[in-house]
């Protein structure tokens, strides 16, 4: 059965950027106007990553050849790498909370603040709210859940981008 899914790259490209909206969906929609949630830096910015997956991916998908899905799906695997690492520093921040837990500034007052090179340690210095675990499912927090999607992401798309059109099912030729 993923033999025949792989063997049509743009659907498998344009399920992921469905699949990245309606995970941007549900936390835009349900779990920060609904809930009540407000995301701290490094969750705005695995949100960034996650809607350039998403672009990326739509683009692959809309591809007429090989050589523009396999373009667009190694930006898009860059992308989910920085939003992997991104989730995974909170997650770790998250199981070993700094001893002070002190809110730090959000993204775009960082931003506008301090020049990047000081702005980008910040953010993955993280704070006290980047520390907070504020919503669970099934025992993972939204970074668990993030790192796990972005994970799946670029295994899925390695998968397509190594899989060669045209070779035979049988595996690598003798």
């Amino acid at each position: 059965m993923l033999s025949a899914l792989f063997d049509h790259p743009r659907r498998v490209f344009g399920a992921i950027a469905v699949v990245c909206a309606a995970m941007l969906a549900f936390g835009i929609l349900y779990l920060q106007n609904v809930v009540g949630l407000e995301p701290c830096p490094m969750c705005i910015v695995q949100r960034y990553c996650l809607i350039v997956v998403g672009v990326f991916c739509a683009l692959a998908a809309v591809s007429k050849g090989p050589a523009g899905w396999r373009l667009w799906g190694l930006l898009a695997i860059g992308v989910a790498g920085f939003g992997t690492f991104t989730a995974a520093r909170q997650s770790w921040l998250q199981w070993n909370p700094p001893p002070m837990a002190t809110c730090g500034r959000d993204l775009f007052g960082m931003i506008e603040s301090f020049p990047l090179q000081r702005a980008i340690p910040m953010i993955f210095k993280g704070g006290g709210d980047c520390s907070a675990v504020d919503w669970t499912f099934l025992g993972g927090t939204i970074a668990n859940w993030s790192f796990v999607w972005f994970i799946v992401f670029i295994v899925t798309i390695l998968a397509l981008l190594l899989k060669a059109p045209g070779r035979p099912r049988g595996g690598w030729p003798a």
